[in-house]
């Protein structure tokens, strides 16, 4: 087996048909198996992929177990050299999965890669970021990161200076579409289920580059996204999940003297700055 497709579900008729579809229509290039984790649907999602999708793995959860858990009960299963971590609201184009495949038998050190994001309506989502540090919370919580979203400076953590037009070694591709070497899974671990929404991946490629491997991002292979499908259908708890797994992320890996002392000094305004944007949404 070549690649595991492991696809998180909760809520997902809107979509999973079309995922599903463009997984089928170019897997044929090299050896997959889909495994499809719902995690306990209400409209009727577990029972689409069951239907129409017999060779398709599927997990059943009872209850919602969040997106790293279930995510590690399809990693638990599967049997590929490659696992891609899929969001159900994406669609693979012609020959991405094969790209996808290609790049990472041509660069053994490559310990996960994330393809080329597509918006629906065909444009690039900027959908790779360098690993926060204390001074992405200041340009942040200044508005200069907003301001001068292009500086290598300001614009560091969100990656704004960068076109998205060349395969480059970056520190964190977007979880919504990232191959996996299984070998470099087994030995760094799975996903950290105390991040159960948010900063899951980013934890996880933070271990990959700790342990030595390398992680990429090929534009040459290509999927639609359509981001946010499902987080804004529960905004709220969505934004103050966010802010809290950003907090998580500096208090698991910034573990000095120095470091504690401006997690402690960020906290506040970290929580605080969730309110507005908490209050605004609908």
């Amino acid at each position: 087996m070549d690649i595991s497709i492991v696809i998180v579900t909760w809520n997902s008729q809107d979509f999973i048909r079309q995922c599903l579809g463009s997984i089928l229509a170019t897997s044929a290039e090299s050896g997959t198996e889909v495994i499809v984790v719902d995690n306990a649907s209400s409209d009727g999602t577990a029972r689409i992929v069951r239907a129409s999708y017999p060779e398709v793995n599927l997990i059943e959860n009872k209850t919602n177990l969040g997106y790293a858990k279930a995510n590690n009960q399809g990693i638990d299963q599967a049997q590929g050299r490659y696992v891609l971590l899929l969001n159900p609201d994406t669609r693979l184009l012609d020959h991405s999965l094969s790209s996808m495949y290609k790049f990472m038998e041509r660069n053994p050190r490559a310990g996960a890669m994330g393809p080329r994001l597509l918006n629906p309506d065909g444009s690039t989502q900027a959908s790779c970021r360098e690993f926060p540090g204390f001074s992405s919370l200041i340009w942040e919580f200044s508005g200069l990161s907003r301001l001068f979203p292009e500086s290598k400076i300001f614009g560091k953590w969100r990656m704004g200076y960068f076109t998205f037009d060349q395969p480059r070694e970056v520190d964190q591709p977007m979880g919504s579409c990232l191959v996996i070497r299984k070998e470099t899974l087994e030995q760094v671990g799975s996903f950290d289920e105390n991040f159960s929404m948010f900063f899951n991946d980013v934890d996880l490629c933070y271990r990959i580059k700790n342990a030595g491997w390398k992680i990429y991002f090929q534009p040459d292979a290509q999927v639609i996204h359509h981001r946010g499908a499902f987080t804004r259908k529960v905004k709220r708890k969505m934004i103050w999940l966010s802010h809290l797994a950003f907090y998580k992320f500096f208090k698991k890996h910034r573990k000095g003297p120095a470091d504690r002392f401006l997690l402690l000094l960020f906290s506040l305004p970290l929580f605080l700055s969730a309110l507005p944007r908490m209050l605004l949404k609908r």
